[in-house]
């Protein structure tokens, strides 16, 4: 039905549906069953981000030891104090922060579009949860087309940090998040694509290079940073502000800078962070001397 946004964006126009309804039909076209049946799977998708969420902001740890209770320590200062970003930007970040951290902790998570971005879409969604007050049936859209803008980049960049770099993982969840949070918003499908371009290339270049080759350091502080960039990006793009690169062009642009990333930058803990004194003396320490 679609492949590039500004297709998925044509057919809103043509049709004056959302894109979330956009997505839902083609799911019932490509997989033949219901609408009922199709809404129903995606609502057992947030039920279970609702409950990562839940989980993390409890507290939890990973098996390495590298991550843990950082959710927790955000939530209180965000409680407790006057957080200079925001209350809302700080809850959405406690939010991310917490599914990722049961990520790391083997606990249940969805991809969204990964296992190591998985905490931008929810912790928007979540975070945003008692600002607009959306119905059940909005947040479930608000995955739809969250979905919507990760299938253009899937088939036209990537959604992986092995192939294309963290721009390709955070990235694209934070603009997923981003252009999802216009929808809910009340905002136009336009801005939807300006918001995810928005917040695309502002993340171009961003590379996947994890501590011990576990998705922990940086991945989950580096949902933190996606989550507030797409809710930033969503109130400038409601604000009217637009991309003067639009977002096809930025998707192909990640797509190009990926293809030219060395493959050190690309998930194989030989490059970045991963290669520090300190990122080599944590892998030694979690998997003996022969991670030196």
């Amino acid at each position: 039905m679609f492949r590039s946004v500004s297709d998925l964006i044509q057919i809103t126009k043509e049709r004056n549906i959302p894109i979330s309804e956009v997505m839902i039909e083609q799911e019932i076209e490509e997989s033949g069953k219901s609408r009922e049946d199709i809404f129903a799977e995606m609502e057992r998708n947030l039920d279970v981000m609702e409950k990562a969420v839940e989980d993390g902001l409890k507290g939890v740890k990973s098996r390495s030891g590298l991550t843990g209770g950082d959710a927790v320590l955000i939530n209180q200062y965000r409680e407790e104090k006057q957080p200079l970003s925001g209350d809302l930007i700080l809850d959405v970040v406690s939010k991310a922060v917490s599914t990722n951290e049961v990520n790391a902790a083997m606990g249940t998570i969805c991809a969204t579009p990964t296992a190591g971005s998985a905490g931008c879409v929810p912790g928007v969604l979540f975070g945003l949860k008692d600002r607009l007050n959306p119905t059940r049936e909005e947040m479930v859209r608000f995955l739809f087309t969250a979905g919507a803008f990760g299938q253009v980049i899937a088939n036209n960049a990537s959604i992986s940090g092995a192939a294309g770099g963290c721009q390709a993982e955070v990235g694209s969840a934070a603009g997923m998040a981003s252009a999802a949070a216009v929808e809910m918003a009340g905002g136009t499908p336009e801005q939807s694509s300006e918001a995810m371009a928005i917040t695309l290339k502002n993340m171009l270049g961003l590379v996947c290079d994890p501590v011990a080759g576990l998705v922990e350091v940086p991945c989950v502080k580096r949902n933190a940073m996606g989550s507030s960039q797409a809710i930033v990006s969503a109130d400038l793009a409601l604000a009217g502000v637009t991309s003067r690169i639009p977002c096809d062009e930025v998707i192909g642009a990640m797509y190009q800078i990926g293809q030219k990333m060395s493959s050190t930058l690309k998930e194989t803990a030989e490059g970045g962070l991963a290669a520090t004194p300190t990122g080599k003396a944590l892998a030694a320490k979690i998997f003996g001397s022969a991670a030196e």
